[in-house]
């Protein structure tokens, strides 16, 4: 059965070509086949989960594609708990999303070739997931990159769209650069790319530590790019502008998932290089606590969840960089679910009030009740209230910073702020009097396509969290794990804390947003340069286009001045002063040369001629010459 797991790709790929060769004119073909694969994919994805849990060991599959003296480069599957989990994670949000989107972009003129892009994405995290080495995981990492920019741009027509589009495949460009650097290092110091074989060698010493250590910091520069950590994090919230649902995707499950995954994988480079560990550890605990200080004041309701994205992403490079595998790896199955359902709840609201502004929102929990009663779960879960989802992975990371008092601190700041900001705008969303009541009166709840998935991603908010339950005898902690097995064990002192600093957020989001006890826009006065400072995303968009964009469009227009006024002067004049000659040479040619041949030539015909009418043949002529010579010398012999 795992042998032929490379089905599960092969099927949204298939997906995608059948789409846009034969079926883009036919949009319920094109999305019911979309659906299908998917749904295909999903059923064989849960049957290789089944088939992991009762016998975990790894199975790799592996073909030679081209061979050199010194390395040859494969393409090849490998099958072990972290690949089936992620499976599952991409299959089941993939479907719910596609299907959530037969309702979201109902009337769209390119209908069909959404559904293809998607398929295509699909395709590319699967075969990323599936990938045995460095070498194939590269080649789908570019693909994700490719078709992401697809769907974040996918309504090209608006210009914040292509921008983001352009912006997002840019910034995580520069991260790849340095993953191409780490793949090469490795390549160079192990003499393969294959995962098992490059993580035998880094165990055994035979790769020097200095090198391990700059491989994995190489290696994390493609995941801080795609995972959208700090510094490359700028593009993640511009990618608000595709589709809602590509938004999910995104965030929850493919693209950003693709950079944890990596770090994930490679834990063998970090276990024993420790200080690209704590390089890792410290980007991803500065990313979380960045973040989420944004998310605090944003009033976007997507842009919101995007930096909640983001923080949470840093929560995951942290727990991983400080060597807890199951602690990362579990966040990032956890957090697919609930932020796959804050974004299509977000896309339900939006789809009923035509506002992504929570500011004008309010009120709703009335007309919506089920995007209510699925966001507020959502909202619980990323929280960390338990015996949510969210709660349990949040809690496997706090233990992860046990030795690291600083990390603890920062992490338990990070989910206080976390609880405030989602209970922020739950309560500006749901709560309240309605602030824009044309929008509210129109308000009603999404179709059913768009509510089933929003149903059963809230049961996952729920449960999917509860195989890590430290009681269990095999839970989480036994199935997907680095080197050894280990049960899970249960720290109430960490449970209690997390819980009193979740509640803690929501108690004052409650009293500043839903009570209004506490003014928030006093807050904001009296804190204004802060506030100002964290409205405007700690202007690292500003400042990028202070010290690298506008000073590479001067170098860039400067280029072209020098290029336009003095290497184009100098050919333009070479090639005019060529043309001159040219034309000299073509004046002395037509008029000395061969006027001088053609003159010669033409004083011959002349005299030729003239010769010609003397000797004509004609006996006439030649009497009249001899009369006249006669007369003539008569006439000289007379004078």
């Amino acid at each position: 059965m795992r042998e032929f797991s490379w089905i599960i790709p092969l099927l949204p790929l298939l997906s995608f070509l059948v789409i846009l060769l034969f079926t883009r004119e036919n949009r319920k073909l094109s999305s019911a086949i979309s659906i299908g694969a998917i749904a295909i994919g999903f059923i064989y994805a849960i049957s290789l989960l089944v088939r992991q849990l009762g016998d975990n060991s790894e199975f790799e599959m592996r073909f030679a594609w081209a061979v050199f003296p010194t390395m040859s480069l494969e393409v090849g599957i490998l099958i072990d708990s972290l690949t089936t989990m992620m499976l599952v994670v991409v299959t089941t949000v993939s479907m719910l999303v596609q299907i959530y989107s037969l309702g979201y972009m109902h009337g769209d003129p390119r209908f069909s070739r959404y559904f293809a892009y998607l398929s295509l994405f699909t395709f590319s995290m699967l075969g990323l997931v599936l990938a045995n080495n460095f070498f194939l995981v590269f080649i789908f990492w570019e693909l994700v990159g490719l078709t992401s920019y697809l769907l974040i741009g996918f309504w090209f027509e608006k210009k914040s769209a292509s921008d983001a589009g352009k912006k997002a495949f840019i910034t995580t460009r520069i991260g790849d650069l340095g993953f191409i650097v780490g793949i090469l290092l490795l390549s160079i110091y192990a003499g393969t790319l294959n995962y098992r074989e490059v993580f035998a060698q880094a165990a055994g010493g035979v790769i020097p530590t200095a090198a391990l250590s700059l491989a994995g910091v190489f290696i994390f520069c493609g995941a801080v790019g795609k995972s959208a950590q700090f510094p490359l994090h700028v593009w993640l919230p511009d990618a608000m502008e595709g589709p809602t649902p590509v938004s999910a995707l995104i965030h929850a499950a493919t693209m950003v998932a693709a950079g944890v995954y990596l770090v994930a994988r490679s834990m063998a480079i970090y276990a024993h290089a420790p200080t690209a560990g704590m390089v890792v550890a410290c980007i991803g605990i500065i990313t979380a606590l960045l973040a989420a200080s944004i998310a605090l004041v944003q009033n976007d309701i997507k842009r919101i969840l995007a930096y909640s994205t983001v923080s949470q992403l840093g929560y995951m490079i942290m727990a991983l960089g400080l060597g807890s595998f199951t602690a990362g790896t579990l966040h990032l199955m956890t957090h697919a679910f609930f932020k796959a359902l804050l974004f299509l709840c977000a896309g339900s609201v939006i789809h009923a009030v035509h506002t992504q502004d929570i500011q004008f929102m309010g009120g709703l929990r009335g007309k919506m009740k089920i995007t209510f009663w699925a966001m507020f779960i959502a909202a619980l879960s990323i929280a960390g209230i338990p015996p949510l989802s969210g709660f349990w992975s949040k809690d496997e990371i706090v233990t992860a910073t046990m030795g690291h008092p600083v990390f603890m601190a920062l992490t338990l700041l990070v989910a206080f702020m976390t609880a405030f900001y989602m209970f922020r705008l739950i309560f500006l969303t749901f709560f309240g009097t309605p602030r824009d009541q044309h929008a509210y009166d129109h308000a009603r709840e999404s179709p059913r396509t768009m509510t089933m998935p929003l149903q059963i991603l809230m049961v996952l908010s729920i449960c999917a969290g509860w195989v890590a339950i430290p009681w269990l005898k095999e839970g989480y902690s036994m199935f997907v794990y680095f080197h050894e097995p280990e049960a899970a064990q249960p720290h109430y002192l960490i449970m209690l804390v997390s819980s009193v600093v979740a509640l803690s957020g929501i108690g004052l989001a409650y009293l500043m947003y839903y009570k209004r006890s506490i003014s928030a826009d006093a807050l904001a006065t009296k804190f204004k340069p802060l506030y100002t400072i964290l409205y405007n995303k700690w202007y690292f968009d500003e400042i990028y286009d202070r010290i690298i964009i506008k000073p590479v469009l001067a170098l860039t227009s400067g280029l072209w001045i020098f290029d336009n006024g003095v290497i184009d002067w100098v050919v333009n004049f070479f090639g005019k002063f060529t043309v001159w000659v040219s034309d000299v040479k073509q004046w002395f040619d037509v008029h000395i040369v061969d006027g001088a041949v053609n003159g010669l030539g033409y004083t011959v015909w002349s005299f030729g001629a003239l010769i010609r009418q003397v000797q004509t043949g004609r006996v006439q002529l030649y009497g009249f010459f001899i009369v006249f010579g006669i007369v003539v010398m008569l006439l000289i012999k007379v004078v």
